[in-house]
Parts: structure tokens; sequence; C-alpha cells
């Protein structure tokens, strides 16, 4: 029974990650209209490539922190020892603010290396933002190991509210500024699109500093009781900084090798496409930015939405896999593998089937431009659909790989996939005309790899066997269905009203009380998983007033 609850607790704070996760990329996408109206699909262009290497950049030096922080400060606080869980967050501090610095020289002053010649400011604009994450996710960490996510949760939301205000305006402001022609008068398109993607990325960084607000508020909030903690600690044993500075180095290297490699194919696949591919196939510099700008500026950043669940997932599961793997407690270990990988799988499958049979609309209403490019866009969208799976699935694996110390295998898994899916991009963009379709095929091939090698991994580190019909087959047959029913709800009502919008919204309400009804009657999902999922409670609640369940 007290099993029951712990595993309830950990998918709940996963949950208000998850829920925070989705409300900051739905926010993410409702400012991206008015914000593509401004810079246009070739300052989205650049925009995505200088964004690609910063993300990079910032997984290296920064975006770690929280995941390896909670892990080690978890394993210190499972044995009360307060005084060298602080020491640790002081340690972490100390660490970023180094690494940080040297990271935001070197991309300031190295950007021309990574992006073509138009993204280059854009990428100096990034560089700053490096340092001041550091620290927001040193403070996040500490949160995060003590197993509160609301903190973390709430600060991802205002810090996303703050980059969708100022991209957006300062996309207009620099524009104003400094792309009007001297000679003619006129808004040059390639300096709007350049100072409006100057503008945007200026946004990301305000949006880490308010968040760093936040999260240091309720530092200072909750110091006192932090500090009277330290101070009751009876552990006699106290860890020099030499020792933490090791500790941090020791933790943090194989999540940085781990993060940095698994997220990489997103790196090499900008530079393929966007500084080597339009010098061999003689294709201007600003037409690949464009199509690139739709790419990963619209479809890809759609397809990473449901991937927040699984990102959320992670974050729970490291300190709880790390405390259990230290308490020899291998068969909770397993049994909250199991929870989270049914969680997952619930959550993700129907969303990458929503998204292959909507696409069209759905991209529409996001990103309403010409037919053309809404048809391009959701092109893009549907071959990326599958990665959902792949990639909600390979991102918890590695977690639980690196919570259990073994970083080491899913660094190999990484660097595995990455060759054989750059060697595939490479192969489809020299040997046909699919242009940027391999790229996402490329993507969606490598995210397979990573799933499946990860996958292995955890059954052989573990001693895990993944439970197949009720985790896999009967969420995908339950969405398959849905899938069918909410397209035909669609086609349907397109057919009267003529309008995507219209049709779109009534077929996406259909679908989630389909795909959920199809499922438990299939015998996929018990009332105690049901209640797991974010508001999985007033699904029971409506359930049980439809006879569907006891």
């Amino acid at each position: 029974m007290n099993s029951n609850k712990k595993t309830d607790n950990f998918v709940a704070q996963a949950g208000i990650l998850a829920v925070a996760g989705i409300i900051s990329r739905v926010i993410g996408l409702l400012y991206r209209s008015p914000l593509n109206a401004i810079i246009g699909e070739e300052g989205h262009g650049y925009y995505s490539s200088a964004y690609g290497f910063y993300t990079m950049i910032l997984l290296i030096s920064s975006y770690t922190i929280p995941a390896a922080l909670s892990k080690v400060i978890a394993q210190k606080l499972a044995e009360k020892e307060y005084r060298n869980a602080h020491r640790l967050f002081y340690g972490a501090i100390v660490y970023v603010l180094a690494v940080g610095g040297i990271a935001s020289l070197f991309l300031f002053f190295g950007a021309g290396l990574f992006v073509q010649e138009n993204a280059i400011p854009v990428l100096r604009m990034f560089a700053p933002t490096i340092f001041i994450y550091g620290m927001l996710g040193v403070l996040r960490g500490y949160f995060q190991a003590h197993k509160s996510m609301v903190q973390t949760s709430i600060s991802q939301i205002l810090e996303q509210i703050a980059n969708a205000i100022v991209s957006v305006l300062g996309a207009y402001v620099l524009i104003q500024l400094f792309a009007m022609d001297p000679v003619s008068g006129e808004v040059d398109s390639t300096r709007q699109a350049v100072y409006g993607a100057m503008g945007s990325a200026l946004g990301t960084g305000i949006g880490v500093v308010t968040g760093l607000i936040f999260m240091a508020g309720m530092y200072a909030l909750n110091r006192k009781m932090i500090l009277r903690r330290v101070r009751n600690d009876k552990h006699t044993q106290v860890d020099s900084y030499l020792d933490i500075m090791k500790t941090i180095t020791v933790v943090v290297t194989p999540f940085i090798l781990a993060t940095a490699i698994y997220n990489l194919s997103s790196s090499v696949n900008n530079y393929l496409y966007n500084m080597l591919f339009p010098t061999m196939k003689a294709v201007d510099e600003s037409i690949s930015s464009f199509r690139w700008g739709i790419f990963a500026g619209q479809s890809l950043t759609v397809s990473n939405i449901p991937i927040a669940f699984a990102s959320a997932m992670t974050s729970a599961v490291i300190p709880s896999v790390a405390r259990l793997l230290n308490d020899d407690q291998r068969e909770e270990l397993h049994e909250k593998i199991g929870v989270s990988v049914k969680s997952t799988m619930v959550i993700s499958i129907p969303c990458a089937v929503g998204l292959f049979v909507l696409a069209k609309p759905i991209m529409f209403l996001l990103f309403p431009r010409k037919d053309e490019i809404v048809t391009m866009a959701a092109g893009f969208l549907m071959t990326l659909s599958l990665s959902v799976i792949f990639y909600a699935l390979s991102t918890l694996n590695q977690s639980i790989l690196q919570g259990i110390g073994r970083a080491r295998a899913s660094i190999v898994n990484a660097a595995i996939a990455l060759v054989l899916q750059t060697v595939l991009a490479v192969v489809l963009l020299w040997g046909t005309d699919l242009d940027i379709y391999s790229i996402a095929i490329a993507n969606t091939f490598y995210s397979g790899m990573m799933c499946v090698l990860n996958q292995l991994s955890v059954r052989k580190y573990v001693g895990y066997k993944q439970e197949m019909k009720r985790t896999f087959v009967l969420p995908f047959v339950a969405s398959v269905i849905m899938g069918g029913v909410a397209f035909g709800v669609y086609q349907g009502l397109y057919a009267l009203t003529r309008s995507m919008r219209i049709s779109l919204i009534p077929a996406v309400i259909v679908a989630v009380p389909v795909y959920f009804v199809v499922l438990i009657l299939l015998g996929g999902m018990t009332e105690a998983e049901l209640r797991t999922i974010p508001k999985g409670y007033l699904l029971v609640k409506v359930f049980k007033k439809l006879k569907l369940m006891r």
C-alpha cells in the first residue's frame, strides 16, 4: 500500500512538470504565429539555425545541471546529510558560473564556426543566456532533489510568458530601428529576417532571467528552513569543497556527454542542411533558411510538444531511481520504471497518431500561412510524428540509465545512432531529391535507434523486462481507432464548413474520450493507472457515471 502511494506521488510530481511543460510549449506556439508574421520564414530559419547550436552549447555547459544535481543531492538527502547536500548546492553554483562563463564567451566569439553568415549575430545574442541559465538550472535541480516540482513548473511558465512577450516586441523594435535600407528607405527582407531573429533571441534571454528571479525568490523564502536543517544535521563527516567539486565533475560529465551526444543530431542536421547542402546542390542560402524555418521553427516545434510529458517524467525518475538503487530496492525500482514507461506511452502514442492524421489543420491553426507553406509544414509533421513515440521512450530510458549510474551506456548508444543517422542524412541529401525531407527521415530514424538501444541497455543493467501488450499494443490499437474517428469527424465538418479551424477543434474534443474509452474497454488501463495521469481522476468520475468503470 505504501509502495502504491509512493508511485502515485512520483507520477503526480512528473505530472506537475508535464502540465507545466505542455503549458510552456503551448505558450511558445501561440506567440510563434505573430512572430512569424514579423520575421517571416527566412527569419525563423536564421533563428532556428542559431538556436540549435545555442542549445548544444547550453546542454554541454548548463542544461544537464538540474538532472545531475538532483541525483547527487537526492542521495545525500536520503541519508539525511543536509549539510553536505547544501554544500553540493554551493559547489554547483561555482561550477556553473565558471563553465557557463567560458561557454558564453566561446559561443560569442566562435559563432562563425557554427552557423551561416546571417545567423552569426543571432547566435551571439544567445551567448549571455548560457551564463544565466546555469544558475537557474542549479536552483531547479536543488528543489527537484527535494521532490518538489512546483517551483520548477511555475518558473518554466513564467519564463515562457516573458520569452513570448519580449520575443515579439524585441523583433518588432529591432526591425523598426535597424532593418530600414538607408538608400531606399524601405525594409530590406534579409535585414528584417536577421534583426527579427535577434529580437526573438533576446526574448529567450529575458525569459531565463525571469525564471531565475522567481527561483531565487523561492530559495530566499525557504532559506531559513534549509539552514535550520543544516544546523541540526548530526553527521560528523563534512565533505570538503574540493571533494564536492570532484563529485560534481564526476557526476555531471557523463550527463553532459550523454545529453550532448543524444541531442547532437539536431546540430549535425542543421550543419548538413544549412552549411553544406547549399554549396553542394547550389541552393541559395535564403531558400535553405526559408525551408529550415518551416521545418525546425514550425513542424519540429509542434512534434516536440507531446515529449514534454516524457521530459517531465525524466526529472522525477532520476532522483527516485538513484535513491531506490542506493537502498537496493529492486522490486520497487522495477515498479517505478514500469509506471514511468506505461504513463509515457499512454500519452505519447495517441499524440503521435493525432499529429499524423490531423497534421495540416494543426499547422494551419498554429501557423496560418499560404496553402503551399502549410502543406509543406504538414508533410514534415507527418514524417516526424513517429519520432514522438521514439523520443519519449528513449529520453525516459536515458534518464533511467543515468539514474542507475550507467550514463556511459547511453553515450555509446547515442554515438552509434548519431553515426548511422548522419550517414543516412548524407545519402538522402546528396543522392535523392527529397531535400529537407531527408532531415525529417533521418531525425525519425535516429529517435528509433535510440529507443531500441536504450531499451536494451535498461533491460541489461536493471534486469527489467518491459510488459508489451498493455504498454504498447493496446494503446496503439486504441490510438488508431481514435485517429480514424478524429479524421472522420474532421473531414465531415470540413465538407460542411470548408473551415479547417472550425473542423479541427471538435475532432480533437471527440478524440480524447474515444481514446480512453477504447483503451479501457480493451483492458489497457486500470482505474489506479488512470488516476496517475494529469487530471485522470476527472476521467475516472466520468467513466464511472457512464458505467465503463465500476
